[in-house]
């Protein structure tokens, strides 16, 4: 213990030296730069000077010996002057009645504070009454402090702006000496000791000042602008906040060790713990924290955000590359949820029906989206006005919702939607990012609203690319596939006509009727099966579906259902009288892939499900499954993509061709899934009585017209 103490002896005497040079030195500096303060130029000197002294006697004497009291005593006098000078660099001497008897009261009580310094001389010694001295005159030098810091705010508030590019340099100096007295006094005095730790940082002090005044003196500056980040000042104020956290503890568990009598040990243990919990219960806190962000961009600064910092992290965000990197719908959801620090996000996208679907979810497992997630009618209102909602505002108000375009009950009824922007590109709704509510909720300004809405528009430019570049390289699969499959068709159609020929002329020159009969079985097989072949080859386009009839889809699936009785469990659950308007090949061959697919996603014993009905004038097949699920970027982005297979030597025009097939037989395909729980898939075609009923319509509309 006594090593350490030894140890920081060395180091405050060589604090208290560094600050007296610096002092000296910026002193020297100042007779070298006349002019630069102008009227306070000398009486600078003269501070400096002191300060000079006042370190000198601390290294030399120690930091609470008499002599180095009486210098610092003259410092703070010297410094009151100092100041009176600075006040006469804008003519302000002449009008500051205000603020003369705060100078003339500082220089008093300073005055008197030496004066009874220089009397009681080892005061220290005096048995009980040393306490009462040693308080009296920290209690002077307390006043000192605080007198010195309202005047420096008086010098440099009341400045013209040009002034103050002058007098920013000493006033930060005077801020820094009696800031630092303030504190230091301020222990002393709940301590009943001067702090010998604190005592040796005052000579650092001392040289920081010193350079300050000395800087402000250098050529150029007043050009000088100190312009913080949102986030260095944030971090500043948080450490202010823990240092103010500090000082309050030690405050009020001395308090406690003066008023708590026998019970003192034991309160200010009790207060340290529940102080501590508290600490460690708010600090932490992501509400705390949005909370001082807020209220620091609000009350320091002219903008709540700061506009470069925003739009670095936001191409940053945007442009992640990389086998680790979120797909770009989730990384356009993080990119708008950064700038409001919300925590989850989801991502609708245009779907077949022109209305808006989930297409990603960042951090939101528990969204409960419906499959049509906002009507076309409500898209239709967000492209023409690009309204940037706040789902609070509109809760609380009702006139407001009355005001904005139609807002989904879904959205409003949950608790955890904050916030809507549409991406809007060339007046087009591309899609609509919900933002979650953020650990501080606050309520949405005009700031936030622009930066949302040019945000947001940004977005929809990145969408918009990437969607034409997945249709370019689509086309160029295609084409490519085309320009194969143009080939393999034209061999086989060679071979077919080679077949058929074959088979006739067998019939006319074959003299073995067995051998001619087992002739002719095999070639019109083989020609059959080419056929078919060719047929099933050229159905990836509008001519899929040839003629469109009444068909029984409850025969259908029980036709196809029947197929997979032996090969895995498979039940028609529900099977109603639906006849629609289809193909029935097509109608099969959808349904054979759907209950595939099915199979494919479940475990051996897991079964499969299929249910025929009717639902107003369609009639509906649906295919359900438990089996692993897919998440909603999977059916977004890939299930219906052609050539995007997970089956190893997979083709991957299997989904695309079930959805183009029920296209074409005017119906629609949906699919419902959820990763882990299953999936199902709806087939809904029209009824063939709708159908005709329909036709009939139009056909008599049509006359009349």
């Amino acid at each position: 213990m006594g090593g350490v103490l030894s140890l920081w002896s060395a180091i405050s005497v060589l604090a208290w030296e560094s600050g007296a040079l610096g002092c000296a030195l910026a002193a020297v500096w100042l007779v070298m730069r006349r002019g630069r303060y102008g009227s306070a130029h000398t009486a600078l000197i003269a501070a400096l000077a002191a300060s000079t002294g006042w370190a000198v006697s601390a290294a030399l004497a120690g930091p609470i010996a008499v002599p180095t009291g009486l210098f610092e005593s003259a410092r703070n006098l010297s410094w009151v002057f100092a100041l009176y000078r600075l006040f006469m660099v804008d003519g302000r001497h002449a009008s500051m009645r205000p603020v003369r008897p705060m100078l003339i009261a500082v220089a008093f009580v300073e005055l008197l504070h030496g004066a009874a310094l220089a009397l009681l001389t080892g005061y220290s010694e005096i048995g009980a009454d040393a306490a009462v001295s040693f308080h009296s005159f920290v209690m002077l030098r307390l006043l000192v402090a605080i007198g010195g810091l309202v005047l420096v705010h008086n010098l440099y508030g009341a400045a013209a702006p040009q002034t103050r590019l002058v007098l920013r340099w000493p006033a930060l100096a005077l801020a820094a000496l009696w800031g630092f007295d303030l504190n230091y006094y301020l222990i002393a005095a709940l301590s009943g000791d001067s702090p010998s730790v604190l005592a040796g940082l005052r000579g650092i002090v001392a040289l920081a000042a010193a350079g300050l005044v000395a800087f402000g003196a250098r050529r150029g500056s007043e050009q000088l602008r100190f312009r913080p980040s949102h986030a260095v000042a944030f971090q500043s104020l948080s450490l202010l906040l823990i240092g103010g956290y500090l000082v309050g503890m030690v405050a009020i568990a001395q308090w406690i060790a003066f008023a708590g009598g026998d019970l003192a040990a034991q309160l200010q243990a009790g207060f340290v713990a529940l102080a501590g919990l508290a600490a460690l219960a708010f600090l932490p806190s992501r509400r705390m924290r949005g909370w001082l962000r807020v209220t620091l961009a609000k009350h320091l600064f002219k903008h709540r955000f700061d506009y470069r910092a925003e739009w670095l992290r936001f191409t940053r965000t945007i442009g992640q590359a990389g086998s680790e990197a979120l797909p770009l719908e989730e990384r356009a959801i993080r990119a708008l949820a950064d700038i409001t620090e919300s925590p989850a996000g989801l991502l609708l996208v245009p779907g077949e029906d022109s209305g808006l679907e989930l297409a990603a979810c960042w951090q939101w497992p528990t969204a409960d989206v419906p499959t049509d997630a906002v009507p076309a009618a409500i898209v239709r209102a967000f492209e023409r006005t690009g309204f940037v909602a706040d789902l609070d505002a509109l809760r609380s108000d009702p006139a407001k919702t009355a005001e904005a375009p139609g807002i989904p009950g879904w959205l409003l009824s949950d608790p955890r939607a904050w916030a809507i922007v549409p991406l809007l590109h060339f007046d087009r709704l591309v899609g609509m990012v919900v933002l979650a509510r953020p650990a501080y909720a606050r309520r949405l300004d005009w700031e936030d609203f622009d930066l949302l809405r040019v945000a947001g528009r940004q977005l929809a430019s990145y969408l918009a690319e990437n969607t034409g570049q997945q249709a370019l390289a689509e086309a160029a699969r295609f084409d490519d596939f085309h320009r194969r499959i143009a080939f393999v068709m034209h061999d086989i159609k060679n071979l077919a006509s080679q077949l058929s020929l074959l088979a006739r002329n067998a019939e006319l020159h074959s003299e073995n009727p067995e051998f001619r009969a087992d002739m002719l079985v095999t070639l019109r097989n083989s020609a059959d099966k080419l056929n078919t072949l060719l047929n099933r080859l050229s159905r990836y386009g509008p001519t899929a579906v040839d003629r469109l009839a009444p068909v029984r889809a409850d025969e259908v699936a029980r036709a196809v259902v029947e197929q997979f009785r032996d090969r895995h469990p498979v039940s028609l659950v529900e099977a109603e009288r639906c006849e629609v308007l289809a193909d029935r090949e097509s109608l099969e061959q959808v349904l054979l892939h759907l209950i595939q697919n099915a199979i494919d996603a479940s475990t051996p014993q897991s079964p499969v499900f299929v249910r025929v009905d009717t639902d107003g004038l369609a009639g509906v097949i649906e295919v359900t499954d438990g089996g692993t699920g897919m998440s909603a970027e999977f059916i977004r982005s890939r299930l219906f993509r052609p050539f995007v297979s997970t089956k190893s030597g997979g083709f991957g025009i299997g989904a695309y061709e079930a959805r183009e097939l029920v296209r074409a037989m005017r119906g629609r395909l949906d699919v419902e899934s959820r990763e882990d729980t299953g999936s199902r898939f709806t087939i809904r075609l029209p009824l063939a009585e709708a159908a005709q009923l329909i036709r009939t319509f139009e056909n008599s509309d049509t006359k009349v017209a």
